[in-house]
């Protein structure tokens, strides 16, 4: 569009309903350690109210009387703002999105600010510590970098944000350059371009947003416990990965199946299933634009924690050094075209694909996709295992019941996992 709003309209005919999804390039990543939380505080807002639906009530059944249902996340690099809708009723839920995200109210803040600072004690314990593995996470790997920070924020930044606050922040990162609007289903593209610049033309171009350069990935390892009183302890165990355009991220993609995709996969097979060490595990990847986490996360028993990660550690460790056959390559490889062909289904997984991809980096489509994964090796696997599971790159996260001998067995258990060294 002409204030550089960027419309994909992802055609689904065989589809019944439709997804509306606006993507913004605004998340914890682009705030200041005073701002911290802003972007998810001003998610809350949007839904207070808008010039033409003036409170939630009334924003809420208008969508909803089209078989809408608004909704909201914000994450550490974008944020996004959605509803599934009726594909005849595309002109009220585009209405709808359009006036939330360019003429919001933006009041009632203290009671939406009491429903954040709610929403942190899910993160804390009860003497305010940080007991959320994911936040410890990003915090020991990127450290002060904004990657680092909580996307909710801490309870002191939430008591100081002011209006003020949150409508700089609305004028310099909602504009036409750092938002992207996609559709999927059974529409058709003029329409959908026809109404965007009805209901978005409005919004100014600005700019698109900018992230600083995310650091260099810790030399580990690093080892992380939180104490707290539960009846099981969390793992979080991360590595460094590459964002998705990067050649080597399809090789990832095929790791993080290998070992967590489904109960014949390695981990939940040889954690889970052949030693009952746990009820779970899952492996996955956080990708942001620039960089990525290879994650393996779960919980267990506190005195079950140390044999958990000695084998998490001798799978990983596996991966590295003996080669995948290829019939496990080539059932994983099927697996994931098998997924995306699912995910052509769903309006939902249709609009989440492309337009965080194009508020991120440029979009690749299902089949490209698959041809990238395809092409990966048993060779080009057990390369990027050797160079991502490496005891140098290891950062881990540990929370629950702990004592000293139980520290020490896990940094034990760390310190003779056969992993290969960093190059």
């Amino acid at each position: 569009m002409p204030n550089g709003l960027r419309i994909l309209t992802v055609p689904a005919p065989g589809l019944h309903s439709a997804m509306i999804a606006l993507y913004v390039r605004a998340g914890s990543r682009h705030e200041t350690p005073k701002s911290n939380g802003v972007s998810h505080f001003l998610e809350h807002l949007f839904f207070r109210g808008s010039r033409a639906w003036p409170d939630t009530v009334a924003m809420n059944s208008a969508v909803e009387s089209v078989g809408g249902n608004l909704n909201g996340i914000t994450a550490r690099d974008h944020g996004c703002y959605y509803t599934p809708i009726h594909a005849e009723e595309l002109a009220t839920g585009l209405a709808i999105l359009g006036d939330m995200i360019h003429r919001p109210l933006l009041r009632e803040m203290d009671v939406e600010r009491e429903i954040i600072l709610e929403e942190i004690l899910d993160e804390v314990d009860g003497e305010g510590r940080d007991i959320d593995a994911d936040n410890l996470s990003k915090r020991l790997a990127f450290g002060n970098h904004p990657l680092g920070f909580k996307i909710a924020g801490t309870p002191d930044i939430i008591r100081s944000i002011d209006e003020d606050d949150v409508r700089a922040h609305h004028g310099r990162f909602y504009a036409g350059a750092n938002l992207v609007l996609c559709v999927a289903g059974p529409v058709r593209e003029a329409e959908v371009v026809r109404l965007a610049e009805e209901h978005f033309g409005q919004l100014p171009r600005g700019r698109l947003s900018v992230d600083l350069p995310p650091p260099p990935w810790p030399q580990g390892p690093r080892i992380e416990h939180v104490e707290h009183e539960d009846a099981q302890s969390e793992l979080c165990l991360n590595f460094p990965c590459p964002p998705e355009p990067h050649p080597d991220y399809p090789v990832h993609l095929v790791m993080r199946r290998i070992l967590d995709d489904g109960l014949s996969s390695r981990l939940p097979f040889e954690v889970v299933e052949r030693r009952g060490l746990a009820y779970a595990l899952h492996a996955g990847i956080d990708a942001f634009a620039d960089c990525g986490m290879f994650v393996v996360d779960g919980a267990c028993a506190p005195k079950k924690l140390p044999r958990v990660v000695t084998e998490i550690l001798r799978v990983l460790g596996e991966l590295a050094t003996k080669p995948v056959s290829e019939e496990e390559l080539l059932r994983v490889q099927r697996r994931h075209r098998m997924t995306l062909a699912f995910s052509l289904d769903s309006a939902a997984e249709l609009a989440g694909w492309y337009g965080s991809g194009e508020v991120l980096h440029a979009p690749e489509g299902f089949e490209e996709r698959c041809r990238r994964v395809e092409r990966v090796t048993p060779e080009a696997v057990r390369r990027v295992a050797r160079a991502t599971f490496t005891r140098e790159n290891l950062v881990s996260v540990f929370v629950g019941p702990t004592t000293r001998r139980g520290r020490r067995e896990l940094e034990r258990a760390v310190r003779a996992a056969e992993l290969p060294e960093r190059a």
